[in-house]
């Protein structure tokens, strides 16, 4: 039996950057594409092109080498032609491989927010989809507030979408906007749309939360005919969120209600990485992950002691639905020590790394990561000091190294014209074939003087950290009052363009940051040596 594939659309750089107290640099960004893009998202939807510096310069390049890398903006202006319009020609000019324009398709929206007639914005929809494609670009058209709108006025909706696809759309997205539609609504207005002459492999679902059926939407959606999910990862997104890619992704591939009917371009290689990638998300974001997030949840697939353990350690399908391996997660029975030995040998094998499921140094190397993580490390969102972990607990790493001391001064002074100075000053001392070498920076603050300090002078190791860059700094508190445990995940890049992270856990937060940093460096020359990095860094 051929299956259908279902395309998957990530908007987690454009819908999900209205999620409150989230704001992307163009860094972030890119960052964030090449983890979907690695991750095999078809479509990737970056922003909106001339709309702010952030994502106008983030269009400079095409940032994505599998996905259709996708620019977003509105239609034409109605009174004005598309070859006048300056925001569709910023959209045309964009480095992306598609444009998706967001179309009223609610004759209230068209009157009340467009001030035009109907019959115009019908033009200004045909007319930006054939700009599209004319510049070479593969046309989508989110249909906004399309379920409200149907329910207002059905045959207008259904024009919307009708004269996007007549136009040349290669997809006409159905947008949930204000998340209020039900499961059994969404299947009946899709086939309508159907029926209408937009064929389902033409048709796309874009679902929000706000009453938390975003994905069950999506999937009744499916079941109706659609052939696009659009979605962001972790379900961020402006009020209640956006569906969740990570819950949608993982049902569609196991579940055989969808996956004898559907496929989708994360194969079950892929898709061990599913928990990986929404942790180091949410990492990026400096938040915690949801614990009892489906599937890829610390909680997913955690049992405490008592009969549904029991049950658990004589077959793990008395109580759970996939086998946590499947998506990348650990199954967490608290009177079973062996949860997660089989996830551990694979991930050790992505990198290189050869062990034996029997080897006790393996069992070193679980108890340490748990003991560790107990105390606040978390390793998702930070493979190369997991990988430095793992390397130094089962083998050896050369001693590149050692740091004899270092030492943090912060001073607030007034200077000759009466403005408050702060002035972060550090010291490192560091010993390279016992040799010892003092260095002293200054830096805008205590962690950017110690990194200064500690790559300033690195005797013999100097040129290979020269391209060394810390690209990114978080800082969490793991708990409250003004002794807390701090947790500091460090991004760097080199002149490779290769990206590590690294962390540090520590009841000071410069103590914990000069772990990472330290374990930043030694993955650089480690990674110079081709000792490590096969996948950590990406």
């Amino acid at each position: 039996m051929t299956r259908e594939k279902i395309y998957l659309f990530d908007t987690t750089l454009r819908d999900g950057q209205q999620t409150p107290g989230i704001d992307f640099s163009v860094e972030d960004k890119i960052a964030i594409a090449t983890m979907l893009d690695e991750f095999g998202l078809d479509y990737i939807e970056g922003g909106y092109p001339g709309a702010n510096p952030t994502d106008t310069a983030f269009f400079d390049e095409n940032r994505t080498k599998s996905a259709s890398f996708v620019a977003f903006g509105m239609t034409k202006r109605a009174g004005v032609s598309a070859s006048n319009d300056p925001g569709l020609a910023s959209l045309l000019q964009a480095k992306a491989d598609a444009i998706c324009f967001v179309a009223k398709s609610w004759d209230y929206h068209v009157k009340v927010a467009l001030g035009c007639s109907n019959e115009e914005n019908l033009e200004s929809i045909a007319e930006s989809v054939k700009a599209a494609v004319g510049a070479g670009k593969e046309a989508l058209v989110d249909c906004e507030h399309f379920f409200d709108g149907y329910k207002a006025n059905p045959a207008y909706a259904l024009a919307c979408a009708k004269t996007a696809y007549d136009a040349g759309a290669r997809w006409v997205v159905l947008c949930d906007t204000n998340g209020g539609t039900q499961p059994p609504e969404i299947r009946a207005i899709v086939e309508a749309v159907i029926a209408c002459g937009v064929p389902g492999h033409c048709l796309g679902i874009h679902a929000h939360n706000d009453t938390g059926q975003a994905v069950a939407n999506s999937l009744a959606a499916v079941e109706a005919g659609v052939r696009q999910i659009q979605g962001t990862l972790n379900g961020i997104g402006e009020r209640c969120g956006n569906a969740n890619l990570i819950t949608l992704i993982p049902t569609l591939a196991l579940k055989r209600a969808y996956s004898e009917r559907f496929e989708t371009t994360i194969d079950a290689e892929r898709l061990v990485g599913l928990t990986g990638l929404s942790h180091a998300f949410d990492e990026l974001l400096n938040r915690s992950p949801d614990h009892q997030a489906p599937y890829v949840g610390a909680s997913a697939f955690a049992t405490k002691a008592g009969i549904h353990a029991s049950a658990l350690l004589k077959d793990p399908r008395t109580y759970e639905h996939v086998t946590p391996e499947s998506v990348g997660n650990f199954r967490k029975v608290m009177v079973s020590d062996q949860g997660g030995k089989s996830n551990f040998i694979n991930a050790l094998k992505r990198r290189g790394i050869e062990v034996g499921k029997d080897d006790p140094k393996l069992d070193r190397l679980i108890q340490i990561v748990k003991e560790r993580e107990a105390t606040g490390y978390a390793y998702e969102g930070a493979d190369a000091s997991f990988e430095l972990l793992a390397r130094r607990t089962l083998g050896t790493i050369p001693e590149f190294f050692a740091i004899d001391g270092f030492r943090v001064m912060v001073e607030r002074r007034f200077d000759s014209h009466g403005r408050v100075k702060i002035v972060s000053e550090a010291v490192v001392k560091i010993i390279i074939d016992g040799e010892t070498i003092m260095s002293v920076a200054e830096g805008d603050g205590p962690v950017n003087a110690l990194d200064l300090a500690l790559r300033k002078n690195f005797g013999k190791y100097q040129h290979e950290i020269d391209d060394l860059e810390l690209a990114d700094f978080k800082v969490r508190i793991l708990n409250g009052g003004t002794e807390a445990i701090t947790r500091v995940l460090i991004e760097s890049t080199d002149s490779d363009g290769v990206r590590w992270w690294t962390v540090g856990v520590s009841e000071n937060i410069i103590d914990a940051s000069f772990q990472a940093l330290m374990d930043s460096v030694i993955y650089k020359l480690m990674k110079n040596r081709h000792m490590a990095g096969r996948i950590a860094a990406e």
